[in-house]
């Protein structure tokens, strides 16, 4: 895999010198936090030169006075029961407009006549660009904005367009609603484009909306838009099972790109390469600043063990540490990533799991990734069946131990199968049982009871969503929770089950 390309500038090949020599000494000295030296820091990390002479005292200086917290769980925090109005749909810094920026010149150059005027369409509310678009983009409407329209109108608008070459949506798992809910909703919307309401009657193409329905959900992307090319979401955690759904099922033989991973509200990587593999995003130097910790399979180091970006080794696997500039904390995000490759020296990595995802009834601590191997795996031997997502709930969230050993509940939502037999649900919990000694240990002596499997509905998944994003501390973009800690959202699932 070739990375390389333009120099990183030299200005920010050290950021953490430049950190600690223009902002944390002088605040060190002083003891106090002004606010030009809070408001020149993004600017310090761009264009100041260490003249430090002792590079370690300096992260031992930075190390010490900041010590590291861990990031707020509070992304399913519960507020006496009422769903609050969600914040802001984006968030802004200068991360986020470098990502948009950089995002849309990989993209024209791996597909030039995608954002030619007509040829992108975004049909969810929300964008997949971490920052509203700058002029002249949006002047020429060349990529939507992002917006409160309802995404029925978005979808009706982007279906009377059959010359599309890209696809916009938030996230893949909102993508993943709009198609559902076409297939749901296709002879309605073929009524109102062949009444042209709103716009011209255009018969024509409703009548190739129904013929592409017709023939199923699999290349119904390519049908609708024979011209389509490249799939544009923003990965922000929890992403891959609805990425792995549309690439073989509607978008199938489509290129999937996500400018950015966004954790815990921010871009924190960044896609330069359309054409590679999916998923491989760079550890940009500047603001905000990160460091890597080590992760082992014991404790947490302290702090002192963290590494930067340039010390950071092919293979191993790090937790994100990020700083931020306004309130200067050194936060760990619980943000798992595993180097893979360099761009210059800055690491190019892909994510792995966010530590706050993982399963423990008996101390078993399954991790995010183990649990969708293991999913994938129980899956891969039902007959017809495609995992389109998936939540899990330990057992004391909803007080279904009823007296037996804790175990896990899971919530399934798929393609192709309709109903589960108990020798398919037992399959999962064969599959734990391989990708974890611990667990397969605990089952033996009875201490973890057997995972119990349940089938969703349709539309399910949609309804948590909604439930996520109505708390006021959801991020944006909204991370898909693998675990749910609330028994509000938990019955969100559990009120929809089919099977």
């Amino acid at each position: 895999m070739s990375l390389s390309s333009r120099c990183v500038p030299d200005t920010v090949s050290n950021p953490v010198y430049i950190f600690c020599e223009a902002v944390i000494i002088p605040i060190l000295q002083t003891g106090e936090r002004s606010p030009e030296q809070l408001a020149d820091l993004p600017r310090a990390l761009r264009l100041t030169k260490c003249q430090s002479q002792g590079p370690t005292s300096d992260i031992s200086t930075f190390r010490n006075h900041l010590p590291l917290t861990k990031a707020s769980q509070a992304q399913e925090e519960e507020h006496e029961g009422q769903l609050s109005p969600p914040t802001s749909t984006q968030y802004y810094g200068e991360a986020s407009l470098q990502a948009t920026l950089l995002g849309l010149a990989a993209l024209n150059k791996a597909y030039p006549e995608v954002l030619a005027p007509g040829g992108t369409a975004c049909v969810t509310p929300t964008s997949p660009w971490p920052c509203p678009l700058p002029w002249p983009w949006r002047a020429l409407g060349q990529v939507s904005a992002p917006g409160a329209k309802h995404p029925g109108a978005l979808l009706l608008k982007a279906l009377r367009s059959p010359g599309l070459r890209a696809l916009e949506g938030g996230t893949a798992a909102e993508l993943l609603d709009v198609f559902v809910g076409l297939e749901a909703d296709g002879e309605e919307l073929a009524e109102t484009i062949a009444a042209g309401n709103p716009g011209v009657p255009l018969p024509r193409r409703a009548a190739e909306l129904r013929e592409a329905l017709e023939q199923g959900p699999r290349g119904l992307a390519r049908r609708l838009w024979p011209k389509l090319q490249v799939v544009v979401t923003l990965d922000a955690g929890g992403q891959a099972e609805a990425v792995a759904a549309l690439e073989a099922l509607w978008c199938q033989g489509l290129a999937f790109f996500s400018p950015a991973y966004s954790a815990s509200g921010g871009v924190v990587g960044l896609n330069l390469w359309p054409e590679q593999p999916r998923g491989l995003y760079l550890l940009p130097p500047g603001a905000p600043f990160i460091e890597l910790l080590p992760v082992n399979k014991g404790a947490q180091e302290e702090a002192a063990s963290t590494v930067l970006l340039a010390e950071a080794q092919k293979g191993k696997e790090y937790e994100l540490v990020l700083t931020d500039h306004i309130s200067l904390t050194r936060c760990c995000l619980g943000v798992v990533v595993q180097v893979v490759g360099a761009y210059n020296r800055c690491p190019v990595v892909r994510f792995v799991c966010r530590l706050g995802q993982a399963l423990s009834v008996r101390g078993e601590d399954i991790r995010e990734d183990v649990f969708s191997e293991a999913l994938g795996r129980a899956v891969g031997q039902w007959p017809g069946a495609k995992l389109l997502d998936h939540s899990c709930v330990e057992s004391s969230i909803l007080d279904s131990s009823e007296g037996s050993a804790p175990h896990y509940e899971v919530f399934v939502a798929l393609r192709g199968l309709r109903n589960l037999s108990e020798e398919n649900r037992d399959k999962l919990d064969h599959c734990l049982q391989e990708v974890s000694p611990r667990y397969k240990s605990l089952r033996f002596w009875g201490s973890v009871g057997p995972a119990r499997v349940h089938l969703v509905g349709q539309g399910a998944f949609r309804e948590l969503r909604v439930a996520l994003a109505a708390c006021p501390s959801s991020p944006y973009p909204p991370e898909m929770p693998r675990v749910l800690r609330h028994r509000h959202l938990a019955q969100c699932l559990q009120k929809r089950v089919v099977s």
